[in-house]
């Protein structure tokens, strides 16, 4: 059986913690940014888990983790 190829586009957007789960970048953070208010700004620096609907897509992407 041959190697599963990594989507690098996904290694590249995605970071895995120690427990398995995928971290992404919140979108709304690529310019704008004077019309959102400061307590906005703050969140979307934090990155956010991968929700539930997209992390069996996240998995087949990423066969090996990260």
């Amino acid at each position: 059986m041959p190697k599963m190829k990594t989507r690098k586009t996904a290694a590249k957007r995605l970071k895995q913690t120690g427990t398995g789960k995928f971290l992404r970048h919140k979108a709304g953070r690529r310019h704008l940014m004077t019309g959102k208010s400061a307590k906005r700004r703050r969140r979307l620096r934090k990155p956010a888990i991968v929700g539930s609907a997209d992390s069996n897509r996240v998995k087949a992407a990423l066969p090996y983790g990260l």
